[in-house]
């Protein structure tokens, strides 16, 4: 009956999040314009509609909601053992192992020594004896060490990046994340023997390794089991669904046996539920074949749990207990980044890592949120006396941590350069301009060839190649422009804003260099990108361009002729007066009209239609038009000029 009960209270409980999560999406996307991090977006949201701001969650309904917080976690630690692929980060493991020594060695050290002179300062500590002061110093010193692998994942998926500082980060940042919990338990066993002035129980340290192979063993078993479902043949949101059961499943495990072994063992055996889901994901991309798959499924469900997670986290910030303790919050917060700067700083230096990497690393190593929180609430259960007043002054530096380290991670990433996120294109002007990089004789044919279809067609040349080409090329009647080198300050020069294709047809480096700063900076669409090497295919993928590969380009052709010479035909223009355009629609009052309700020409035939990056290949009478999409259609050169001025934008 109680249980009943409580499923009764927990639909509108969900109901009312949903709202908020929705919320938290839009207000994201809002604050994603003024260049902050999604994260801070969610959080924002959360801590305005939580119990201390507008009172739209109550601290019951939070309680109510944990076991969503459980689900993501599990899922985002899933995700942070996925971003662990050993064959990328090889190269990269002696850096990423010297800076995580260098930080789990300086920040308890430093975090430890500040707290102690903090002592006299902070209300609990003050009547308590010198012993004590350290076990409580130690205790905090390990917990500022905490990191968030889900804040970091969250920001370099938004940022798309990719590189060796990305890589350097996230990969201390779970080595760290795991670390932290092996740190916590010698801390918490030593904290013991210094309260209670015994000697150190190292039949409490077997137990803890005991819980740390346990996890390890049992991360494995639930990769076995994804292994599995990823091989059935079922929907990919079943599959995530299954993953985030399995997640949430650590979690109800782990809690089981705490319990169990609480009321009938000598000893609390401890799992780890997020080391538990970390080895799972980092078992699927290195030791099975489902790395791709697994990935594929992480991203997919990671957009809906980030939301979930951190507006939740924000709605149970007790930003009361911030407003009592933020000055020695601050203090603490304040020792915890000096401590960070040097570590991280440090473990660079030694590393030989770049001197501007070094300077930037520590604002990566700044965000706290979920395992910091838990060993913060471990030791209010473990040491009743000052537990409770301890766990609110460090839920208050983490909350402080976890409003600044999202921007400063996303600045960091911004100077560090590996950040590719996709610029937004400015609006078609009506005129279809199109800038060729290379000048040779294969630009010139399709310059000509794009100019005889109505475009307006530069050719940029670098002024380095200027001595070699020759005056054939260089004296027709083609516009020909000159830039310095492949950098942001030369292309702007070039006024590429309006721009609505670019044609890569340099080296596969240059073209590399010019597709990255056109993807960052002016984020155009049309991105055609000549390969002299199909082993850069992907690299040119991940930016969006489509690649045309020369060496199987002709074989290529020849098959579809082959196979359908009609259509080849009319595709390279050899068909009479027939021809394919692609159509933007920009007349307003098109939108959410049917395409069997559009008076169009008798010969002109809608083959797809592109809305929001995404093709639709499949239309029939009844696809309704939305402002922006991209018509594809086939029909006579008359009629497709018709079609254009009807939809409102043409692009032939």
């Amino acid at each position: 009956m109680e249980s009943m009960q409580y499923y009764i209270h927990l639909i509108p409980a969900l109901a009312s999040f949903a709202i908020i999560a929705l919320a938290a999406s839009m207000i994201g996307q809002f604050l994603k314009l003024l260049n902050l991090p999604l994260v801070t977006g969610y959080l924002l949201t959360g801590i305005i509609a939580g119990p201390y701001v507008l009172g739209l969650v109550s601290v019951e309904l939070i309680e109510s909601l944990r076991f969503i917080d459980e689900i993501a976690l599990g899922f985002i630690a899933f995700a942070a053992g996925s971003e662990l692929y050993l064959k990328e980060l090889r190269s990269r493991l002696r850096s990423i192992g010297i800076i995580s020594v260098s930080l789990i060695s300086i920040v308890p050290i430093i975090g430890t020594i500040g707290v102690l002179l903090l002592a006299d300062y902070i209300p609990f500590m003050q009547n308590l004896g010198l012993t004590e002061r350290i076990a409580v110093a130690i205790l905090a010193g390990t917990i500022l060490v905490a990191r968030s692998p889900s804040s970091a994942i969250a920001i370099i998926n938004e940022l798309r990046a990719k590189g060796t500082f990305t890589q350097t980060v996230l990969g201390v940042t779970m080595i760290i994340d795991v670390s932290v919990v092996i740190l916590f338990a010698i801390s918490s066993s030593i904290a013991i023997s210094l309260i209670n002035k015994t000697s150190f129980g190292f039949g409490f340290l077997a137990i803890i390794i005991l819980g740390i192979v346990a996890s390890i063993l049992l991360g494995i078993l639930i990769a076995k089991i994804v292994s599995f479902i990823l091989s059935l043949k079922i929907k990919d949101f079943i599959k995530v669904i299954s993953i985030m059961a399995l997640g949430y499943s650590a979690f109800l495990l782990s809690a089981e046996l705490r319990s169990y072994s609480h009321n009938y063992m000598a000893y609390e055996i401890l799992l780890e539920p997020l080391l538990i889901a970390m080895v799972a994901g980092f078992w699927m991309t290195n030791f099975t074949k489902y790395r791709v798959d697994f990935s594929h499924l992480v991203k997919m469900g990671g957009s809906f749990v980030y939301i979930a997670f951190f507006s939740l986290t924000g709605a149970a910030l007790h930003l009361d207990i911030l407003k009592d303790t933020w000055m020695i919050a601050l203090a603490i917060f304040s020792i915890r980044v000096i401590a960070i700067v040097i570590a991280s700083f440090t473990g660079g230096i030694i590393a030989k890592e770049s001197a501007k990497h070094n300077r930037l690393r520590w604002a990566a190593f700044i965000t706290q949120a979920g395992v910091g929180l838990g060993l913060a609430k471990e030791v209010a259960i473990e040491f009743p006396e000052w537990g409770g007043a301890f766990s609110t002054l460090l839920i208050s530096v983490i909350v402080l941590s976890e409003l600044v380290g999202p921007p400063l991670f996303k600045w960091a990433i911004l100077k560090s350069g590996e950040s590719n996120t996709k610029a937004k294109h400015a609006a078609f002007d009506g005129t279809n301009d199109a800038v060729i990089f290379g000048l040779e004789r294969q630009s010139n044919i399709l310059a000509r060839h794009l100019q005889d279809h109505g475009w307006k067609v530069q050719i940029a040349c670098l002024k380095s190649s200027l001595p070699e080409i020759s005056k054939e090329l260089a004296s027709n009647d083609l516009e020909i422009i000159n830039f310095n080198a492949i950098d942001l300050e030369s292309l702007d020069n070039l006024n590429l804003e309006h721009i609505d294709a670019v044609i890569c047809m340099l080296s596969d480096e240059e073209n590399y260099g010019i597709a990255k700063l056109i993807y960052e900076k002016y984020g155009i669409d049309n991105l055609i990108v000549r390969l002299n090497d199909g082993k850069n295919t992907k690299k040119f993928h991940d930016l969006g361009a489509t690649t045309v590969d020369p060496s199987t380009a002709t074989v290529n052709l020849l098959s579809e002729f082959v196979r359908s010479p009609s259509a080849t035909s009319l595709l390279l223009g050899q068909s009479e007066n027939q021809d394919i355009v692609e159509i933007e629609v920009g007349d307003k009052t098109l939108h959410g009209v049917a395409l069997r309700d559009l008076r169009l020409p008798l010969d002109v035939l809608i083959l797809s239609i592109k809305r929001k990056g995404q093709k639709l290949l499949v239309t029939h009478g009844y696809t309704k038009l939305e402002l922006g999409d991209k018509v594809t259609i086939v029909g006579s050169k008359e009629a497709l000029k018709e079609v254009g001025l009807k939809l409102g934008q043409s692009k032939s």
